[in-house]
C-alpha cells in the first residue's frame, strides 16, 4: 500500500478506477494455495471460479435468508469466533474449530459474513474450505477495533478533543432531503430499476454500458439529479465541525453537491465520485456548467455536445444527415468526397457521425477517480488525521473504501448510519437516522447545532440503547413528546 513517502502509482489502491466491491484483496489473490482447484482442460473455466469464490466475499447482509438457518452462525458465535481467530491465529483455529469436528466449514464461513456462491450448492463440505481460507486472510487483514473506546461519551470525547477529523460522507446524509440512496431495501435507487432489464442494477453507472448506450443512464438521471439546495442536519454538522477548527477533509461519495450548499470550502472538500456541477462530452471533452443540461436530464433525453454540432456543421457546409444513434461515439472516416459523391440510399448504408453525448462530471464504475482523492490522503491526511468519522455509507465502493484502511490503525474511527457495516470493526458504531446521531452527539458536547430540521429539545428525546451482543455498537433513536 502506498505511504506518504511513495508516490501513487496505477498499482495503488486509491488509484484504482471506482468498483462495487469490499476488499481489494490484492494479497490474498496471489496466494496459490488458496485457489480453488483449477482443471487443466479449461482454464478459462478456472478463472471464472475463481472470479465467483470473490463475489462470495461480498459479505452476508442483514435480511440475507439462507437455505438452512441451522447451518449460520448466529452474530455471538461469528463475534467469539473472529475474536478466538486473531487470538489463537490461523492455524491453532482451525485445529480447534474445524479439525476437531466442532463446526462445518460451511457454517464456518458464515462467521467471517461469507455469501456462498451457486456453484458450491450440493457440493460436500470440504469443497468450502477454499473460501473458507479466503474469509480468514480478509478477517486477519482487517484494522483491529481499538479496546478504549466503547461508548457514545467515548465518542462525544473523541470529536471535542480531536483537532483533524476525516468525515466520509455517502448517500445516507441526504436521505432526509428526500434523495434516494442506492442499495436500501425496497426504497434505494437501485430497487426500482428492475424495469431497466439489467442483470445488475449497478450497470446503469457502469461506463461501458454508458458508452453503449447512455439513454439507459438518462432514463433515470432525474432521480438522482440534484432538485433542492437545502442541505440536512448533517450536513450542517459537517460545517460546525470546520467553525470549530476540526474538519481535515470532507471526503464525500455523493454527487448531489449539498456541501457546497452548507458552506464546506472547497479545499476541504473531496468530490471522490464528482457531481452535477459540470458536465463533459465524451467525444471532445468539451465541457459545461451542469445546468446547461439540466433540461436533457429531467427529460430523461441524452443531451448532444453543441461544440461537435458547429463542428460538424461547419465542416459539412451541405448539411450532415444525423441518424439516430444512442451510441454516438464512433466518427465516420469516411472523406468529405466520398459524401458529395455518395447517393442517397447509400449515405442509409452508413453512421453518419452524430455530435458526441454530455456526461454529467460523476465518477461511473470503471473510472478513475480524481486525482485529487488520492493526493490529498497520502501528502497530506495520513500525517495529519487523528479521527475519522464514517456517516451514511455502506463502504461498499471501491478505492473509496480503502480510506478507513489507510490511515494509521492507532486512529480512532466512529461509524455512523442506519445499519451496521459488516465488514468493518468500528471502534463505535451509532446506528441511527445520520441526523438524529448527529444532533445527540452535538447536544452532549454542548455544541449549539441549529437547523429547521432538528426539532426543539422540548419535542425530542433520544434513546441511546447498546445492541444486544456487542460492547461498542448502540441503537441511536428520536422519539417524539406528545
Amino acid at each position: 500500500m502506498a505511504t506518504a513517502d511513495i508516490p501513487l502509482s496505477a498499482s495503488s489502491p486509491l488509484k484504482a478506477p471506482a468498483v462495487e466491491i469490499v476488499d481489494l484483496l490484492s494479497d490474498i489473490e496471489s496466494s496459490e494455495e488458496l485457489k480453488p482447484e483449477e482443471p487443466s482442460s479449461d482454464e478459462d473455466s478456472a478463472e471464472d471460479q475463481w472470479s465467483m469464490y470473490e463475489d462470495a466475499l461480498e459479505g452476508m447482509l442483514e435480511g440475507d435468508t439462507p437455505d438452512n438457518l441451522m447451518d449460520v452462525c448466529t452474530p455471538e458465535e461469528a463475534l467469539a469466533f473472529r475474536k478466538q481467530l486473531r487470538l489463537v491465529g490461523q492455524e491453532k483455529f482451525l485445529q480447534e474449530t474445524y479439525e476437531a469436528g466442532r463446526i462445518t466449514a460451511r457454517k464456518l464461513c458464515t462467521a467471517f459474513g461469507i455469501r456462498f456462491p451457486q456453484f458450491l450448492d450440493g457440493e460436500p463440505d470440504d469443497a468450502y474450505l477454499p473460501l473458507l481460507g479466503l474469509g480468514i486472510c480478509r478477517e486477519l487483514q482487517k484494522r483491529v477495533k481499538l479496546p478504549q473506546y466503547n461508548t457514545i461519551d467515548d465518542a462525544v470525547s473523541l470529536i471535542k478533543n480531536s483537532k483533524n477529523i476525516i468525515v466520509l460522507t455517502g448517500a445516507g446524509i441526504s436521505t432526509s432531503l428526500g434523495i434516494p440512496d442506492f442499495r436500501s431495501k425496497d426504497t434505494g435507487l437501485y430497487s426500482q430499476l428492475s424495469h431497466l432489464g439489467l442483470s445488475d442494477p449497478q450497470e446503469v453507472f457502469d461506463i461501458s454500458l454508458f458508452r453503449e448506450d447512455p439513454s439507459i443512464f438518462y432514463s433515470v438521471a432525474k432521480d438522482i439529479l440534484p432538485s433542492t439546495n437545502k442541505f440536512s442536519p448533517t450536513h450542517a454538522f459537517i460545517r460546525l465541525l470546520q467553525d470549530k477548527g476540526k474538519l481535515l477533509t470532507n471526503f464525500t461519495q455523493n454527487i448531489d453537491n449539498l456541501e457546497g450548499h452548507a458552506g464546506i470550502v472547497p479545499e476541504k472538500l473531496i468530490q471522490c465520485h464528482g457531481s452535477f456541477a459540470t458536465a463533459s462530452c465524451v467525444e471532445c471533452s468539451y465541457k459545461v456548467p451542469g445546468h446547461e443540461i439540466y433540461p436533457d436530464l429531467k427529460a430523461g433525453r441524452v443531451a448532444r455536445c453543441d461544440r461537435c454540432i458547429r463542428h460538424i456543421r461547419q465542416s459539412m457546409p451541405g448539411g450532415v444527415k444525423r441518424k439516430r444513434s444512442f451510441a454516438g461515439f464512433k466518427k465516420s472516416k469516411r472523406k468529405r468526397e466520398d459524401y458529395e459523391d455518395s447517393t442517397d440510399e447509400e449515405e442509409e448504408d452508413y453512421d453518419i457521425a452524430v455530435a458526441g453525448v454530455m456526461k454529467p462530471d460523476i465518477t461511473f464504475f470503471g473510472e478513475d477517480l480524481p486525482d485529487e482523492f488520492g493526493k490529498r490522503l497520502v501528502d497530506h491526511d495520513k500525517d495529519l488525521v487523528d479521527l475519522v468519522l464514517v456517516i451514511g455509507t455502506s463502504l461498499k465502493v471501491a478505492p473509496v473504501s480503502e480510506v478507513i484502511n489507510f490511515v494509521p490503525a492507532e486512529t480512532p474511527q466512529i461509524y455512523i448510519s442506519r445499519e451496521p457495516c459488516h465488514h468493518v470493526d468500528f471502534d463505535i458504531d451509532l446506528l441511527g437516522d445520520c441526523d438524529t446521531v448527529v444532533a445527540e452527539l452535538s447536544r452532549r458536547a454542548g455544541w449549539d447545532l441549529t437547523h429547521e430540521m432538528i426539532p426543539a429539545t422540548t419535542e425530542r428525546k433520544i434513546n441511546v440503547q447498546l445492541r444486544e451482543g456487542y460492547g461498542s455498537r448502540y441503537d441511536v433513536r428520536h422519539q417524539s413528546i406528545h
